[in-house]
């Protein structure tokens, strides 16, 4: 499949082509998550390697290189990412080890994994020994680089302190305060806005998903992220869980913990945590940014909580998506955390 350029992206590109003639050896792509920072690079990377780029950088989609490139099996081209992203399929992979839980196969129960391990970047090592293929450059994308482990993250580093010649590294990032400010200073960040909401809506809906900006602001503006939840099938689960959270109380958690207790955890985490941002944005400031049909619900509760006591409970649910992943106990856990943020509006 050949990369994307989204219409969002086209003035960084052409910011980018300055770059061209004097680039570095690693280059980190930082932003939001769900606003197709991979799909870039990954259009950098066939561009590079095309044999007739046209005049503002894009690769002609023609030629033999273009061709391995969109195969995967291009020579000189590498990508490293979580074994989930793998098992997952999935191409724009982005935007995190948390895009997805992966699919186990028949042969293993084992889940795959959402680091980047040592190995992937030990395995680099042969294909940066060897020469490129007709005297060319050699890339290199990996994604997320907060899914380094720390270990394959420290061997990166030695690579990175001293680069192959003729070698790129592309890293993309949604969260550059989890990766090792070593790895920082030897890449040049290059970073990637969200998108107006205009265009992500006219976009979202060009792609034909109903109720573009629902599912655009319940992501906060990022339009990636807003069309896979929406050809998901997440909708019951996140309004079960909205009906919840707009009317807190100790009966409608231990009944909603049973109804959603086979629902990803990590997702209802991320969920409250939005719900709790937008509790809290409109109490200091009148602003809504992820649920705004929810607006008189969260009125009334922004009303009715502390300034303090949602702080601490923004705290608290940002250190459960630390252990989300790997609940105990899913239900006792969903009980726990909505239990935990109904008594923010018990005095």
């Amino acid at each position: 499949m050949q990369p994307t350029l989204y219409s969002w992206q086209q003035a960084p590109w052409q910011q980018l082509q300055q770059m061209r003639g004097r680039l570095p050896h690693a280059i980190l792509f930082h932003g939001p998550e769900g606003i197709g920072k991979t799909a870039f690079a990954e259009h950098l990377a066939q561009s590079l390697l095309c044999q007739s780029p046209s005049a503002d950088g894009h690769a002609c989609g023609q030629c033999d290189p273009c061709g391995w490139f969109t195969q995967y099996n291009h020579p000189d081209y590498r990508r490293v990412r979580p074994e989930v992203l793998e098992e997952d399929g999935a191409t724009e992979g982005e935007e995190g080890a948390e895009a997805g839980e992966g699919k186990k196969t028949g042969k293993s129960t084992k889940a795959p994994s959402k680091e980047i391990k040592i190995d992937q970047i030990r395995a680099l090592a042969d294909f940066m020994n060897v020469s490129t293929h007709r005297q060319g450059m050699r890339i290199v994308v990996l994604y997320p680089a907060e899914a380094l482990n720390t270990a394959a993250a420290n061997a990166l580093l030695k690579t990175l302190e001293e680069p192959p010649p003729d070698t790129l590294f592309l890293l993309v990032s949604n969260n550059l305060d989890r990766l090792l400010p070593t790895i920082l200073s030897r890449c040049r960040k290059f970073a990637l806005a969200m998108p107006l909401q205009e265009e992500a809506l006219a976009w979202l809906k060009a792609q034909g998903v109903n109720d573009a900006d629902v599912w655009l602001s319940e992501q906060g503006g990022a339009p990636l992220a807003a069309m896979a939840s929406a050809q998901g099938d997440a909708r019951e689960t996140l309004d079960e869980l909205l009906r919840a959270l707009a009317k807190p109380g100790v009966e409608g958690a231990l009944k909603t913990a049973e109804k959603l207790q086979k629902a990803p955890v990590a997702d209802l985490v991320a969920w409250l945590q939005r719900w709790l941002y937008d509790v809290f944005s409109l109490k200091l400031s009148g602003r809504i940014r992820y649920y705004p049909r929810y607006r008189k619900e969260l009125a009334a509760l922004a009303e009715a909580a502390e300034v303090a006591s949602l702080l601490r409970a923004l705290k608290a649910v940002n250190e459960r998506r630390a252990v989300a992943d790997h609940p105990l106990s899913a239900k006792l856990f969903i009980e726990d955390m909505l239990l935990e943020y109904a008594s923010l509006f018990t005095h």
